[in-house]
This record gives structure tokens, C-alpha cells and sequence, in this order.
């Protein structure tokens, strides 16, 4: 029994630690090494061949990387089934996910290979150019995945979105009074800065963090500043500078959501092009053999 309850207390610490290690450097970084080898032997293969001219998509070898980077591509393409069905074991969702990242790069190699550096305007090179993009598009979301979830965190200071609203809102109301004792042109800086939407801006302004249009700026950069014995304007400065702050970390949140994610708006609709494309591949390379 003690031998027993021993073992599997060490598959729970195995399975904890692994919990805690980075998708990239599962199972001591084993994805990495079968793409590093099988780019290697790939590699050696086509500089090996004595042939003339050199294999291109055309030859044996072209057809057996053709093959290799079809398989791979509709494998890889698999994972968004793949996360709504997650499973431990050696095939859990972080084995699939490290084997789609390092078998995904060493495309790179292989679909070049298999084109034999002979690039035109036609439906076979818009199946490579459109694998090119969905790698870059999946670097880029590696990137954001590894680096921009601390910033998100530490901008939030243990706040919700939601909670960020309403401290917002709660700012709004207090602003609201007092702004009553203001002349009209001033009145009229607090009304328009309130009454501008939290997310305006679009997509673009989501993912630049710019808002030249801001109307809490523009009233705080035209509210007058210094006048003795102004409690209200002093109080209205004082409100605008913390509505401006809340709004900062409001957009913030907003940016770093958007870099989180905007590469999936072209990662997925480019593999959805990428597999049509190679339909196509395929079907023209049998016609015409």
C-alpha cells in the first residue's frame, strides 16, 4: 500500500510540474527535436540527390515532400478540434500544442524544399506564400501568448473588466455634480467628455492605444489650472485627471486583448485558405501528370 500511495504521489508531482512547464519546452523540448531531425534528414536528402536539374515539385523527392508537408498541414490544422475535446496523457492538449508549433516551423524547410526554390504566379505558389502566412501569424501569436498575459495582468491590479467599468462610472457621477458650479464653456468640456463612448476608437484604436479624439483630454487641457479660491475647478481637474487615469487602464486592457488576439482574425481564415489551396495543388499536379 505504501509502495502504492509512494508512486502515485510522484505522478501527481510529475503531472504538477508538468502543469508548470511551458507548452515550447514539453517533455524536455521533445517536439523541438523531432522537427530539428526530421528537417536534418529532409535537408541532407535533397542536397545528397545527384540529380540535374535539382528535384523540384516535380520529381520523387518533390512528391515525398509534398506528401510529408500535406500530411503535416492537415494534422496541424486539426488542433482547433483538438482543444474542444482535452484529454491527458501523452496526447493532452499542451503535447498537441507543442508538436503543432515545432512541426508547424519546420514547414518552413520542408515546403521550400518541395518547391525547389521555382516560384511563379500560379495556384502552387499561392498555397506556399499562404503557408508562409499562417507560420508568421503563428510565430506572432507564440509571441503574444509568451510575453503580453504579465502585462495584462499587472494592468488589471486584481480588477475585472467589469470592475474597471464601474470605477469609471462611479468617477462619472461624481464628476457630473461637481461640474454644476462651472461657466458654460467649461460645463461644456465635462458634458462632452462624459457623454463620449468608453470604446470608441475601433479596432484601430484598440490596437495602437491612440485616441487623438479624447474628449477628457481635451477637457483637462483646457480646464483652467492655478486660480485661487476655484474649489470647483480644482475638484473637476482633480476628477478628469482620475477619469483619465481609469480610462488608460481601460484601453490598456483593451490593447493587450486585441495583440492577444487579432492574429486569430488572420491565422485561422489563412489555414482555411491554405488547405483549399493545396485542394487545388494536388488536383491540378494529378491532371496534369
Amino acid at each position: 500500500m505504501a509502495s502504492k500511495a509512494q508512486n502515485k504521489f510522484q505522478q501527481d508531482e510529475q503531472r504538477r510540474n508538468a502543469d508548470h512547464v511551458s507548452f515550447l519546452k514539453h517533455r524536455n523540448w521533445r517536439w523541438l527535436k523531432v522537427a530539428a531531425i526530421l528537417t536534418v534528414i529532409l535537408s541532407l536528402g535533397y542536397a545528397l540527390i545527384d540529380q540535374e536539374p535539382r528535384p523540384n515539385g516535380g520529381s520523387w523527392y518533390g512528391y515525398t515532400l509534398g506528401t510529408i508537408g500535406l500530411l503535416l498541414i492537415v494534422w496541424l490544422s486539426l488542433l482547433g478540434i483538438r482543444k474542444r475535446r482535452p484529454t491527458p496523457g501523452s496526447w493532452s492538449l499542451k503535447n498537441w500544442t507543442s508538436a503543432h508549433v515545432w512541426l508547424g516551423l519546420s514547414l518552413t524547410v520542408i515546403g521550400t524544399l518541395h518547391t525547389g526554390f521555382q516560384i511563379g504566379w500560379n495556384v502552387h505558389t499561392l498555397a506556399y506564400v499562404l503557408m508562409l502566412l499562417v507560420i508568421v501569424t503563428g510565430i506572432y501569436g507564440i509571441w503574444a501568448y509568451a510575453t503580453l498575459p504579465a502585462g495584462l495582468s499587472s494592468n488589471r491590479k486584481e480588477m475585472t473588466r467589469s470592475d474597471m467599468i464601474e470605477a469609471l462610472t462611479a468617477i462619472d457621477r461624481q464628476l457630473e455634480s461637481a461640474a454644476q458650479p462651472l461657466d458654460r464653456q467649461q460645463s461644456d468640456l465635462v458634458i462632452a467628455a462624459l457623454g463620449q463612448n468608453v470604446f470608441y476608437g475601433g479596432a484601430l484604436g484598440r490596437l495602437t492605444g491612440s485616441y487623438p479624439g479624447c474628449a477628457t483630454n481635451r477637457a483637462l487641457k483646457n480646464m483652467p489650472m492655478g486660480r485661487s479660491g476655484e474649489e470647483a475647478e480644482d475638484r473637476v481637474t482633480n476628477l478628469l485627471t482620475r477619469r483619465a487615469d481609469q480610462l488608460g487602464q481601460i484601453r490598456r486592457h483593451l490593447r493587450i486583448r486585441a495583440l492577444l488576439e487579432v492574429w486569430l482574425f488572420i491565422h485561422i481564415p489563412a489555414t482555411i485558405a491554405l488547405l483549399a489551396a493545396l485542394l487545388a495543388h494536388v488536383i491540378s499536379v494529378f491532371y496534369y501528370w
